[in-house]
């Protein structure tokens, strides 16, 4: 395996390269950019690179996809970490292009939910269509394919184009979610601020399966942060979860609702226990803390041994 090499959703001047740099570790790492979320993690699981930054949420248009599904199948990975960015896109253009030149524009999809306001307000006669990345959205109107790029501003200089407009956003304080993802291993310790991740297959399709699940949690003190369901591929009303919560395995709590989840649950894929971004430290009830386990724990095997 590449310790020192590090992949992420390409190509150069991509809000994940961005995302990546904010990480210290970074600075002493190979940074290669790949064409796709599942390039980046296949090079991961290829043992090609220690590991990858993909991007997994955003505050408008919720969970990306492709990295929710690939998190989900093949191989398994691990989150080790993530990093929240806020996100502000500027309207790139070829040197010397005005506003009223632009007729046609591009941009990766998560991108056009957040400037669709702004851009039926300036340019309601522009033409949208897709690109792979904001960045690859750049290059292709480098290569004169469209007239504007939403996309970082710091991507300009990479792709020798002007920021015609800067800070748009419809929606204020966007920000996006990004995972740094390594083959599986023993989680960080916990810090008292963390997130645990998991995917989840129901064992049968029956009313109330989903409140079963929710239930683990609830009973536990146990804040979920995000549930989102993608299909298994299965057939249609085949579902898999996946889940965000509060807290570290390491937390009673936490490793309780897992072991629940296990029991319930046809499949359960564990993504990880790591540091939260925000730094938010959880709240916990009274008797949810480890200590309370533990003296419950206690008071059972007493009653067990005759001295309860």
């Amino acid at each position: 395996m590449s310790a020192s090499r590090y992949t992420y959703l390409g190509p150069e001047g991509t809000f994940t390269e961005a995302a990546l740099r904010t990480l210290p570790e970074a600075a002493t790492r190979e940074l290669t950019p790949m064409v796709s979320v599942p390039a980046a993690l296949d090079a991961v699981r290829a043992g090609e690179a220690a590991a990858a930054l993909v991007p997994i949420e955003n505050s408008v248009e919720g969970g990306v996809t492709t990295t929710l599904d690939e998190l989900a199948s093949g191989e398994p990975l691990m989150i080790y970490r993530e990093v929240l960015l806020p996100i502000a896109f500027a309207l790139l253009v070829r040197p010397g292009t005005a506003l009223t030149d632009v007729k046609t524009v591009t941009g990766h999809p998560v991108a056009q939910p957040q400037v669709r306001k702004w851009l039926a307000a300036q340019l309601p006669e522009a033409v949208w269509e897709s690109a792979a990345s904001n960045a690859d959205g750049a290059r292709l109107v480098q290569e004169g394919r469209y007239d504007g790029a939403f996309a970082g501003e710091f991507a300009a200089a990479t792709y020798g184009l002007t920021p015609l407009v800067t800070d748009i956003h419809d929606a204020q304080n966007a920000a996006t979610r990004f995972v740094l993802v390594g083959r599986p291993a023993r989680p960080a310790a916990p810090t008292g601020a963390d997130k645990t991740s998991v995917v989840l297959w129901l064992r049968e399709d029956h009313p109330g399966a989903l409140l079963e699940l929710l239930q683990e949690y609830a009973v536990r003190g146990v804040s979920m942060m995000r549930i989102e369901s993608r299909p298994t591929g299965e057939g249609i009303g085949r579902y898999c979860f996946s889940v965000d919560c509060e807290g570290h395995i390491t937390d009673r709590r936490v490793s309780e609702v897992l072991m629940g989840l296990k029991r319930v649950c046809q499949e359960v894929r564990f993504l990880g226990s790591y540091p939260r971004a925000d730094e938010v430290t959880a709240s916990v009830r009274p008797e949810m803390t480890d200590l309370a386990f533990t003296e419950a724990s206690d008071w059972l095997a007493r009653c067990m041994d005759g001295r309860g």
